[in-house]
């Protein structure tokens, strides 16, 4: 995802569907909003009659009780108003940030495996989760604060002009002085808050990488290392932070002291004018009550203008992962005219490749003119040196990689015409990194399916009976994030489980037996020989061991086919696979 270069509050048109959503609320919140503070205006009226009723000397206590009622049931009538408009509309943020969490974790699992390789865990993290909290701020307080200032604000401004337009245009000099630092607060901040989430971002991703991979860390013993990088991470987002700590510290105070002259204005100029008798000690009283309640407003601009900045800089962030679209999906609907079901006719191969050529960087081929059939329910064995492309050439079957058009076919339909879910629906893969969760053993087995019956038999297949039960919990025993509490032998095993229980039609087996020993490897393919005898199997390895179970085998060399034939063909060929066979039967003595 590319940088932004500046801040827009265009980012908000990705909010309008959601705001539209609770549009009500928010209308109803905004107008229990706007009556709170209109009762909050009337408060001084109240005090206004009270104090000139009482610097009269000619009162009823009645009079004064039920001024003081009417007071009291508006700050009640004030704090239920205060409950509805939080409610509504902080609820409805909320509900927002909620939708929108939903809708990134959607979004980032349609995206393909090259964004998740340029893009860091702990940056998506983070905009996920601290992103999403200043977006929810802005559509939240930052409209109340909005409101207020343009509503109180407004509103008190009239009502001490219309009292006394002489000491209201003086308290008031202070005020276009205010207006200008909010404008320059405004233009300020924004580059700091994108200091401090890129710096959050940073972090998070420094803590994650180290968690994930503790278990390298502390074999090396490099935990004083990644202690210091942390640091250094901490203390760049502690320097971004008071960055902004020091651009609020001098803002407010300073807001708050010319906010502050208002008053001083006033308590000289309306003083004067008391001893005069030009006005009544009640109004003054009120006047200074309205200037005191003016400072909120303005005060209120400030924080508006810091949390729409930041809302719209997160929003940015967020709308980078949003736009961003998955290099591989499904055609246009109506532009391939398919039925999208396994072809009955037998002489149609479960799996085409023909003439397919690819490369990551469109520099150097990672394959290069391979072509082969396979019929259904043979088995393919896989081979070939370090980085030849093998693993390469089994994710072009389920498109995690995108052959060029008509160069795979599944059952005689380009892969790149298959619905991507249907496609992959069709395959069931142990991967050369045996990826677990941080769960049982028994629902990461159970991972790709709902129906527990072949639980146990599974479990048998696999040979992981006798390992589990030397655990206290059995199958239930949780092993912890990339199940970091088994062994590597384990680990392949459970995903081999994983896979094998989904019955599918292709079963692809990415060097899922190099941490097993050769014993309990020949159990489970000759277990595996006979559950799929009728169903495409395609084994990657090194072991010649492993792929005399298969019917062909491809030999593979920089991305070339240099080998394709049975086991007996190419053991006896003189080629690569006749010296690795020769090779490991040295290496075993049979």
């Amino acid at each position: 995802m590319k940088k932004r270069a500046g801040i827009s509050l265009k980012e908000y048109k990705r909010l309008l569907p959601y705001l539209a959503k609770y549009r009500n609320q928010y209308i109803f919140g905004i107008i229990c909003l706007i009556i709170v503070d209109a009762a909050q205006i009337a408060i001084p009226q109240f005090i206004r009659i009270t104090v000139d009723l009482i610097s009269s000397g000619e009162f009823q206590w009645s009079s004064i009780v039920l001024l003081c009622l009417g007071m009291a049931g508006t700050m009640a009538f004030v704090s239920s108003g205060r409950f509805l408009w939080r409610y509504f509309i902080n609820g409805s943020s909320r509900r927002i940030e909620t939708q929108l969490r939903e809708d990134i974790y959607d979004h980032l699992q349609k995206l393909s495996w090259d964004f998740f390789q340029k893009n860091k865990i702990g940056d998506l993290m983070a905009r996920s989760i601290n992103d999403l909290h200043a977006v929810r701020m802005a559509i939240g307080m930052g409209l109340v604060a909005l409101f207020d200032f343009v509503f109180m604000a407004t509103a008190i401004l009239i009502i001490i002009f219309i009292q006394d337009a002489k000491s209201a245009f003086y308290s008031i000099i202070p005020l276009p002085v205010v207006t200008v630092l909010i404008l320059i607060f405004g233009s300020m901040v924004g580059k700091k808050f994108r200091a401090v989430h890129e710096a959050y971002s940073k972090l998070s991703d420094n803590v994650q990488e180290t968690f994930a991979g503790i278990s390298v860390v502390k074999s090396f013993v490099k935990e004083w290392w990644f202690i210091k990088k942390f640091a250094d991470s901490n203390d760049d987002y502690r320097i971004a932070n008071m960055e902004l700590v020091r651009l609020f510290g001098f803002f407010f105070p300073f807001v708050s002291f010319l906010s502050g002259f208002t008053i001083l204005i006033m308590l000289v100029i309306g003083g004067r004018m008391v001893i005069l008798g030009t006005m009544t000690p009640g109004s003054l009283v009120a006047m200074f009550r309205y200037l005191g309640m003016l400072i909120w407003p303005l005060m209120g601009a400030g924080f508006m203008v810091n949390m729409i900045q930041r809302g719209a800089i997160c929003l940015g962030r967020i709308n980078e992962i949003l736009n961003s679209q998955p290099s591989i999906r499904d055609q246009e609907p109506g532009t391939v005219g398919q039925s999208f079901n396994i072809s009955n006719d037998q002489d149609v191969p479960a799996l085409e490749i023909n003439k397919l050529e690819f490369s990551y960087n469109d520099k150097n081929s990672v394959l290069s003119d391979v072509s082969i059939k396979i019929k259904r329910g043979q088995w393919l064995g896989i081979m070939g040196k370090t980085g030849s492309g093998k693993t390469t050439l089994v994710k072009t079957f389920t498109r995690m990689i995108d052959p060029p058009a008509g160069t795979v076919k599944v059952f005689g339909i380009d892969a790149r015409e298959w619905p991507l879910e249907k496609l992959r629906s069709l395959f069931a893969v142990s991967p050369q990194d045996s990826y677990l969760f941080s769960d049982s053993i028994a629902n990461n087995i159970l991972y790709g399916i709902d129906d527990i019956k072949d639980l146990e038999n599974v479990i048998e297949f696999a040979s992981l009976k006798k390992d589990l039960e030397i655990f206290q919990h059995g199958k239930d025993t949780l092993i912890g994030e990339r199940g970091l509490t088994l062994s590597g032998g384990q680990k392949q095993r459970t995903a081999v489980a994983r896979a094998v229980i989904m019955d599918s039609v292709f079963l692809i087996l990415d060097d899922s037996f190099s941490a097993v020993d050769n014993e309990t490897e020949q159990k489970i393919l000759e277990a595996l020989r006979r559950e799929r005898k009728d169903r495409t199997t395609i084994i990657i390895s090194h072991r010649v061991s492993t792929l005399k179970y298969t019917d062909k085998i491809l030999v593979l060399d920089k991305g070339k086919m240099i080998e394709y034939g049975s086991h007996q063909e190419l053991a006896g060929s003189g080629g690569f696979y006749s010296r690795m066979a020769a090779f490991q039967r040295m290496e075993t003595g049979i």
